[in-house]
């Protein structure tokens, strides 16, 4: 009988783990040309199936040094030469495709944005039919909670490409130099996943407008680092770099310049604002009341975000009925409004900075 033949891997995603046994004159590797390790694993560790969790051992260089396979798809399968291999760091959260998606059609809302963003999906799929009229760099800004991180997940979800998520603060380093290598080592894996998103989420963080520099001190290396990045002197084709920000007026100029296209995410409207509820309280882990009035709610949350309905008034609400061991009642949702202290026209624009 014919064995069944093993998927290969497409994506692979490996964490160094160390030596099983440390001793003193055990030298640690570190990887500074992600490209040129990639070639160096797979000639070693082609044909070996993985799955997550396991652990692959250098055989070469740093004999027994291990890497722990932090992730793998599809699931179960075997490295190949076309295998595309990244090595995970702390400071980046990278997501491989999924049977399991989040799709654009779950943000409630944000039909602008969505009609913006279906270029970057279009360059994902086909990134050799754009050539120099790639959409490389988008800016997604507007107030906490509204969904901007949520898209550029669903965009790559969209598309089957992976996405790279990274922090602004991340990317500075304790000292000179460290900085623009990150910069410069997040690019390079990139380049190798691709096509695939950077999601830089806080980018005024790294980016912030000279006039204001002397708030967190100065990074003018690591913002020519990422410009540098950003106007593509090495080619990339099929990485797309996202830029996130809640405070865009504060964005360095020559960085926002560097960004084809400027998305708004913007607060949801009462109408939103009812569907919101609507879809979470679906979710509900307890029977919700009859009594509970999602248009009464929605009316009385003028200037709260997605994430504000959720985190602070549905959950809130959920784990007081959890706790009386009761279904979820109306009282249970306006007295965590009353705990949020945000009503009508007063409320703050921003919950969440």
């Amino acid at each position: 009988m014919k064995s069944k033949s093993v998927a290969k891997a497409k994506y692979l995603i490996l964490r160094p783990a160390g030596y099983p046994m440390r001793s003193s004159y055990h030298e640690y590797p570190e990887i500074s040309e992600y490209r040129v390790f990639e070639f160096y694993a797979k000639e070693q560790w082609q044909g070996i199936r993985v799955k997550k969790g396991d652990y692959l051992f250098d055989s070469r260089m740093f004999p027994d040094f291990a890497f722990l396979v932090v992730d793998v798809e599809p699931p179960n399968s075997e490295i190949s030469f076309s295998t595309k291999i990244i090595v995970d760091v702390r400071e980046e959260q990278v997501i491989l495709p999924k049977t399991k998606r989040v799709k654009m059609s779950d943000i409630i809302g944000q039909e602008r944005a969505k009609r913006q963003c279906r270029i970057i999906k279009k360059y994902l799929e086909e990134p050799q039919k754009f050539g120099e009229w790639a959409p490389k760099n988008i800016l997604f800004y507007g107030p906490p909670g509204t969904g901007k991180t949520m898209m550029a997940k669903a965009l790559a979800s969209e598309s089957n490409s992976p996405i790279m998520l990274i922090k602004g603060t991340s990317l500075i380093g304790e000292h000179v130099g460290e900085g623009s290598q990150r910069i410069h080592s997040l690019y390079e894996k990139a380049k190798s996943l691709a096509p695939c998103i950077i999601f830089i989420d806080e980018i005024d963080a790294i980016a912030i407008d000279r006039r204001y520099q002397e708030l967190r001190g100065d990074v003018s290396e690591i913002v020519n680092a990422l410009l540098t990045e950003m106007d593509g002197i090495d080619e990339r084709e099929g990485v797309c770099t996202i830029g996130s920000t809640n405070r865009i007026e504060f964005l360095d100029e020559a960085v926002r310049s560097r960004f084809e296209e400027e998305v708004e995410f913007t607060l949801p409207n009462e109408k939103e604002r009812a569907e919101i509820l609507r879809v979470y309280l679906a979710r509900s882990p307890v029977k919700v009341s009859d009594d509970v009035d999602v248009e009464k709610i929605a009316k009385i949350t003028e200037g709260f975000s997605g994430r504000d309905l959720v985190e602070k008034v549905l959950k809130k609400a959920i784990h007081e009925a959890i706790i009386e061991d009761s279904e979820l009642r109306m009282e249970h949702l306006l007295e965590a409004l009353k705990k949020v202290q945000k009503k009508g026209k007063d409320a703050p624009k921003h919950m969440f900075v």
